[in-house]
């Protein structure tokens, strides 16, 4: 008479649909709460090896806020692969060229570096501005406690 672990299965999983406001609040605390309804930690069913993560819509990323002098000194980095291929862009550039794109990486830094890490990802849905063409998924607002 042993007690059985509880293991979610994709095929029973419910999704929601949530909008998050991210004018003039921190980057970091944003794409942390957003981070953890992608990978479903908000849910007593939370399962570590299955995506029990809802859809997330973050809204005004061009309006978010760096704390000190981040938004000066911070810098992004990729590398193409090759010898002497690194390449970077200050916070400030991204910011005017892709609004929403530090929104996107700091939760992509905040998820598994795996394949599951990157099926979490596919939910998440970046937007500089109030639009979003989701309505009808009826999305439901959610107010982070920052």
């Amino acid at each position: 008479m042993s007690q059985r672990t509880f293991m979610a299965k994709k095929e029973e999983l419910e999704r929601k649909w949530y909008v998050v406001d991210a004018a003039n609040k921190p980057l970091g605390r944003v794409a942390a709460e957003v981070a953890k309804i992608l990978r479903g930690k908000h849910k007593a069913i939370f399962t570590p090896h299955v995506d029990t993560g809802d859809h997330v819509i973050v809204l005004n990323a061009a309006k978010v806020l760096l704390t000190g002098k981040k938004a000066q000194q911070k810098v992004y980095y990729r590398h193409s692969g090759y010898p002497g291929g690194l390449k970077q862009i200050p916070y400030a550039e991204l910011a005017e060229k892709k609004p929403g794109e530090a929104v996107y990486l700091a939760v992509k830094g905040m998820l598994p570096h795996n394949r599951l890490g990157r099926a979490m990802l596919k939910k998440l849905k970046v937007y500089s501005g109030e639009e979003h063409p989701h309505e009808a998924q009826k999305p439901e607002k959610l107010e982070l406690s920052i």
